[in-house]
Order: structure tokens, then sequence, then C-alpha cells
């Protein structure tokens, strides 16, 4: 390994250590133990055998602590120390990233320069680095490990920063603007015109609605956030262009003006948090032998936290998917003008932003307080409707 580049992983190692020590304090032990477990495991375990290992004794680590924090909530009725639940959010990106390189080495796509890691612990190095890396430690997107290693090399050869900050300085704006729309939608929330409470059922489901884009601009900030911070690193680096400029498309969870324009509950559930959409389908989707539609959500529920409104949240939203399929399949046909193909996206796209906007509130707030919120609104009319599409096609 050259020494330049040892130098970077090093770099990047250690500053995971001490970011993690100073944001998370004892939490950060969390970490360390997966981080120290997934070494062993590549050091003692055949690649063959490898992935369920690691992904098992992770999720169960994981889940621990996701049941430690519920315990607190709801039955000694206490906050949790927001430095175990930035830990927990930390840990559950972690559980991305290891899952990720296991499976990478048990399909054997793994560069051959890091195989045979029992041969020399060096090389252990790099994926020390890859799940305690700074950049990545507190949000994403998720990277494979090819790809970071492909990141570090370019970072000992060119400054990360000087080629890529027309692009960062694009993507802080969008941060900017992200964040500004919050405020209109907090003085919406706010506002006697649209209340959660109201006889009238067009003020009941906005409130909701406008309640799910407020939660949803978070995550959009967190996201672009993340990828700026990640980006100015040097991580996510895709090689060049054919006209040789340096590109850095791909290492994002998707654009919220993208996302929110999507006209079918299935390409929503594609496009939302991207990244980890293809880790949900690669863990799980093609995996399962029964039902992987229904396992992938399950699997994403049990991954968030196994809170009563993620439950729910996420049983909707494989209802809600499965219902998309089998209505676009039932209508496609009948398509056949372009007024009808319109009327058709736009039903469906709100359609999809109020089943979404479910989804969304039960997820954040967790809660069972949430789930009454829910089925409070006449918006919970539409994931029922979901289920009767199911049943009658």
């Amino acid at each position: 390994m050259d020494s330049f580049v040892r130098i970077w992983y090093v770099y990047l190692t250690l500053g995971g250590f001490i970011f993690a020590i100073l944001t998370m304090g004892p939490y950060s032990l969390l970490l360390f133990f997966s981080a120290v477990l997934l070494l062993l495991l590549i050091y003692c375990l055949h690649p063959t055998h490898i992935h369920h290992w690691t992904l098992g004794l992770q999720m169960c680590w994981q889940t621990v602590w996701h049941l430690y924090i519920q315990y607190q909530l709801y039955w000694l009725q206490e906050t949790p120390d927001s430095r175990l639940l930035l830990a927990i959010s930390a840990l559950m990106l972690m559980t991305q990233r290891v899952s990720s390189l296991s499976l990478d080495l048990q399909e054997g796509t793994i560069t051959s320069s890091f195989q045979n890691s029992s041969q020399d612990l060096s090389v252990l190095i790099p994926f020390l680095s890859y799940s305690l890396n700074f950049p990545a430690l507190l949000g994403g997107p998720l990277c494979s490990f090819n790809t970071f290693v492909q990141s570090v090399r370019q970072m000992s050869v060119t400054p990360p920063l000087t080629p890529y900050l027309r692009r960062l300085t694009s993507k802080i704006l969008q941060v900017i603007i992200l964040v500004w729309i919050k405020y209109p939608l907090k003085e919406l929330l706010k506002s006697i015109t649209f209340r959660v409470n109201s006889p009238c059922v067009c003020q009941n489901i906005i409130w909701i609605w406008i309640l799910s884009l407020l939660l949803k601009m978070n995550y959009y900030a967190h996201w672009k956030v993340s990828e700026c911070v990640n980006n100015a690193a040097g991580i996510g680096f895709h090689g060049y262009s054919h006209s040789g400029k340096k590109s850095w498309d791909g290492f994002s969870d998707g654009s919220p003006w993208v996302t929110e324009a999507l006209s079918r509950p299935s390409a929503f559930a594609r496009q939302w948090n991207r990244t980890t959409a293809v880790w949900l389908r690669r863990m799980v989707f093609k995996r399962s032998n029964r039902s992987p539609l229904f396992m992938t959500f399950l699997f994403s529920a049990w991954w968030h936290g196994l809170h009563p409104g993620q439950i729910l949240g996420f049983i909707i939203w494989s209802v809600t998917v499965q219902g998309d399929y089998k209505m676009h399949h039932f209508l496609h046909p009948m398509l056949t003008s372009k007024w009808r193909k319109w009327l058709y996206v736009c039903l469906n796209w709100a359609f999809t932003q109020l089943t979404i906007s479910c989804v969304v509130v039960c997820v954040e707030l967790q809660s069972l307080e949430s789930v009454k919120l829910l089925w409070c609104s006449y918006i919970a009319v539409l994931p029922l409707l979901s289920v009767l599409i199911i049943i009658i096609l």
C-alpha cells in the first residue's frame, strides 16, 4: 500500500475516532465495538461465511440499543441522552457499511489487493477506515468499499476540495433553500386556516400533508449537508467524464425536487433515501424467496428501531407500493390518449403525496401518538384504499 494512501486512511480513521468521542462521549464505544467486531470477522472467517455473521451480529447489537431507548421512552417515561441517540443514528449507518462490505467480500467484488487479510494485518486498515471514516459517521450517502478505496487513492494525488468548489457551493445553496422552506411550512402549521382536528376534510388532510413536507425537508437538508461533507473530504469521486472533468455523480441520496415530483409510490420508494433503498434491495429484496417486497419493508422497520409508528408506517408503505403495482398494471392499457395519461399522472401524484404523508408522519413521530394522529385524520382512508385495490385486483 502506498504510504500517502495509508496516511489518508489513518487521517480518516483518526478523525472518526475523535469526532465520535467528542459528539457521543462514552456512547462512542457502540461504534468502536462494531468496528472491532468487523475486523475480527474479516480476519477469522472465510469470505463465503462472513456476511451472515456480520449482518446478524450487527443487527442484534443495534437492536439491543434500540430496545433500550424504547424502554426509556415508554416504560421509564424518560428522555434518552442526546449523545445516545446520536450514537444509535451513527450505528445504523455503520450497519449499512459493514453489511455492504461483508456482502462484497462474500460475492468476491472487493479489489483483489485487499484479499487474504489473514496473511497481513496491515490490509485491515482500509476496512477500519471505511467503517469509521468521519465524513460518513453521521450521514450518508452509502458508498461501496471499492468506491471508498478509489476516492482515497484520488485524495492522495489531488487535493479534494479545489476541483469541487463550484459543485460544493451549489449544494450549499440547496441546503439554504431547503432550510428556508421550512419556515413558511411551520407558519402554515400554526395557522388557524389548517388544523388537524378541523371538521373540514380538506383542511384536515392538508395539515397532515404540510406536516409531512416539513419532516421531509429536514431529511433533504441533512442528506445534502452529508453529501457536501463527504464530497469536500474527497469521498465519492467517480472518475472522469468524456470531457476530462471530475465526476461526482451518483454519490447522492436523491434530489428533493425530483423525488417530490414522482407520481407513483413505488418510484418514490426507490428514490427516497436512494442509497439506503439500494442497500435494502441488495440485502433483502434480491435475497428473499417469499414476499420480497413485504420482507424488505419489514426489515427496514427493524433497522429503523421497531417503534410502533415505524412498524405501522412501513406496513402502510409496503401495502401502498403493492397496490401501486396492481393499479398501474390494470390501468396502463387504458391510457391511450394524452389527456388520460395526464389525468392519471396528476391523480396518482396527489395519491402518492398523501399516502407518503401517512408513512412519514408515522415513521418520524414513532410513538403511538403518531398512530392516533393519523387515524384521527381523514387521510387514513388512503392506505385502506390501497388494501382495497390489492383485494379487488
